[in-house]
């Protein structure tokens, strides 16, 4: 695994879907990674939140810096 400083980290970029755009760090190159956005609730609900799930999934075709990540349409 190729790695751009001693501590692992790497830049990825997220294609599509609500997270377009969006850059980070990740460490170990995960497959998939997920965002979460929460939910508005219509009731107060004393601990109970809800949140909407979207995964990225990624493209081993890139092989660098950074690595790309796309939306998977039928993430959950």
């Amino acid at each position: 695994m190729e790695t751009t400083d001693t501590t692992g980290w790497e830049t990825a970029v997220l294609d599509g879907g609500p997270a377009d755009g969006v850059r980070m760090k990740v460490s170990g190159r995960p497959r998939v990674i997920q965002v979460t956005y929460p939910c508005q609730m219509e009731a107060s609900s004393t601990g109970v939140r809800a949140d909407a799930v979207y995964l990225y999934r990624r493209n081993y075709t890139v092989d660098g810096e950074p690595l790309w990540y796309g939306f998977d349409v039928a993430s959950p």
